[in-house]
């Protein structure tokens, strides 16, 4: 069922990467497994409200996941319109699918070429490993698999249901930072949105192996829906936390996109997923993100990063992923004239 982690991973040095990029370093100093301080639970906002309230309640709705935004980079929905019957089919499935043989799963015709991944391929050192294993499925997968399987069918509630919750929560962003809210649907098309269904197994090495790295999304809007296990921590105030699992709640967080058209006024933030050495972990992931062409434009007299194409950007981060092995982001794309 596993994928081979021992064989390949025990082969690898503990090497430090050295590279030669100006204002790059060896090794971001976020790649170190720390002990977390606290376990928080993030703000809870109550989506409904957007629907069904007042207008002094869709008002305040608005500035709440506007604030969050700006704070934390990530909150917690309720009330979100994906109902736990769904939530609870799709995990039931995503386990059955990667209870298959590794050989099976790895060449499962369920998906396109490619879906299947695991580990980390760029790797040099164990930190820049990620002991997991996912399924990454483009929503045009989603939408035109003429297979009637359950698995197929409850993704495609799934999937559409984050979808709309997406939209909604990106205007409502883009209403309270003042820019057309009408972007995402001028802009971001099915066949760069997707699903990510994420497995981590337990780990031998919790103390030196990240179930995923510390990285920031490439995307606008991601949602999150996790098992209760534990294990997604992010930075707020310049240290690691621990998020509290919420079973009622899904979880937003903003992608690069998202921080770069908003000039900065929402934020980005760096997460990692922990290993467990004794129980596995799932979580299912949807990605608001744009057409490749589409450019990414700062709403500011004085933008802090300068106009890049979603393919420009996905290109340069995948070169700094090969070459250093790890992800720059948005760095890359600052404005050097202001």
């Amino acid at each position: 069922m596993d994928p081979p982690f021992n064989e390949i991973y025990n082969t690898l040095l503990y090497n430090q990467i050295t590279n030669t990029e100006q204002n790059i370093p060896d090794i971001p100093i976020s790649f170190s497994v720390t002990a977390v301080v606290e376990e928080v639970e993030l703000p809870v906002i109550d989506v409904s409200r957007l629907i069904y309230g007042a207008e002094k309640e869709r008002e305040k709705c608005k500035e709440d996941i506007a604030r969050a935004s700006r704070e934390w980079g990530f909150f917690q929905v309720i009330n979100h319109g994906i109902s736990m019957d769904v939530l609870e089919k799709m995990r039931k499935e995503q386990i059955r699918v990667f209870r298959e043989p590794f050989g099976k799963k790895s060449k499962s015709d369920k998906f396109s070429a490619g879906s299947y991944r695991w580990g980390t391929p760029s790797a040099t050192c164990l930190r820049q490993l990620s002991w997991s294993e996912a399924f990454h499925v483009p929503m045009t997968d989603i939408s035109d698999n003429k297979d009637l399987t359950t698995l197929s069918s409850i993704m495609e509630k799934f999937a559409s249901a984050s979808e709309a919750l997406a939209y909604l929560l990106a205007e409502v962003l883009a209403e309270k930072s003042g820019r057309k809210s009408n972007y995402f649907k001028e802009n971001c098309v099915r066949n760069t949105c997707y699903l990510r269904m994420n497995r981590y197994p337990p780990c031998p090495k919790p103390s030196e192996v990240y179930g995923l790295m510390p990285h920031t999304d490439s995307d606008f809007v991601t949602i999150l829906y996790q098992d209760q296990v534990g294990g997604l921590q992010l930075i707020k105030d310049n240290r690691w936390i621990a998020v509290k699992p919420n079973p009622r709640a899904l979880i937003i967080n903003i992608g690069d996109l998202f921080q770069a058209w908003s000039n900065g006024m929402y934020k980005s933030v760096e997460h990692r997923v922990m290993t467990n050495p004794k129980v596995e972990r799932f979580s299912t992931a949807y990605f608001l993100c744009p057409s490749y062409d589409a450019v990414i434009e700062c709403s500011s007299d004085y933008p802090t990063y300068r106009n890049f194409s979603f393919r420009e950007f996905r290109q340069q981060v995948q070169e700094d992923v090969k070459k250093l092995g790890f992800k720059v982001g948005l760095p890359r794309f600052l404005n050097h004239l202001y």
